[in-house]
């Protein structure tokens, strides 16, 4: 079971996805407009196809899951008027009480970072959300101004620690070589991290800052043990895979351990290709089956 979360009133991105958790379960569907997805949606591979598709994905998800994701690479693809359509479907998805996480994935350092902060995560910004992915390949102390950022307005940060895809692997397994992490896996210094920063300034059972981890991986390989789970500032961790990459919902607590109840269940094509008549019944399905899961 989902343990009790702070009392409501607290803004803490960790604190409302933890009521999320509670109210509508861990799938969080995912936005992303293919341009075969738009075409077998009947729309046009356009800002238009992308903003149409969109609001119709938080429509059927509103009152079943308590998150959305969009892929931002799928608008930002069309320029200003991607970007315009994006403005909307987040819109659509505050004023349907949904949590947004914008998968953006930045990386950089500075005030250039701290600016990819702002619009993103300041409040009033027109491409304000909830929480976003970002990339500490420059380390993740290069995101300090993004973090600050995200604890005084009540957002959430997810960094990039164990991925899916291949290509990942041999720098995500690296063994660091030197320094206070000396002996620890590339993977594992991010997650210890991020864990420290949520143990430090969290007070609830979910802290705001989490990880991706992607659910396809064993990751033991990337020297993660996740057995065991602290009582307060778990680490959320933002997993894709299941679905149609392969990974099963009903291997949650396989995968995860004691960390599965702070798993957000990432959902995308699984439900997006089913098409625009069936996508409410399948994010239902989904739900469901989160939901036995989770126990």
């Amino acid at each position: 079971m989902i343990p009790a979360h702070e009392p409501a009133g607290s803004t803490a991105f960790g604190d409302r996805l933890g009521e999320a958790f509670s109210l509508r379960g861990q799938v969080c569907v995912g936005i992303d407009p293919h341009a075969w997805l738009l075409t077998d949606w009947g729309l046009p591979d356009s800002a238009a196809g992308a903003e149409s598709f969109g609001r119709k994905v938080v429509a059927a998800a509103a009152g079943q899951v308590g998150v959305v994701k969009p892929q931002v690479a799928f608008y930002e693809r069309f320029g200003s008027a991607g970007y315009i359509a994006l403005e909307r479907v987040l819109a659509d998805a505050r004023a349907a009480g949904l949590l947004t996480i914008a998968d953006v994935k930045r990386g950089d350092l500075g005030t250039s970072v701290e600016a990819y902060g702002q619009a993103w995560l300041s409040e009033g910004s027109p491409l304000e959300a909830d929480a976003i992915t970002v990339n500490a390949y420059m380390g993740v102390g290069s995101l300090e101004p993004v973090f600050t950022l995200a604890a005084q307005t009540g957002k959430g940060i997810f960094v990039l620690a164990a991925t899916s895809n291949p290509e990942a692997a041999a720098l995500q397994r690296a063994v660091i070589a030197d320094g206070i992490q000396a002996g620890q896996t590339v993977a594992r210094s991010v997650f210890d991290d991020v864990t420290e920063r949520n143990a430090r300034t969290g007070t609830s059972w979910l802290g705001s800052f989490g990880v991706v981890l992607g659910a396809t991986l064993n990751l033991a390989t990337f020297g993660l043990d996740l057995s065991a789970a602290p009582v307060r500032g778990l680490t959320p961790i933002l997993a894709p895979g299941f679905g149609h990459q392969g990974a099963q919902v009903s291997d949650l607590g396989n995968l995860y351990g004691g960390y599965a109840q702070g798993v957000i269940v990432s959902e995308s094509r699984s439900v997006l290709a089913v098409g625009p008549d069936r996508i409410k019944q399948a994010i239902a399905r989904r739900v469901v089956e989160a939901g036995a899961a989770r126990g």
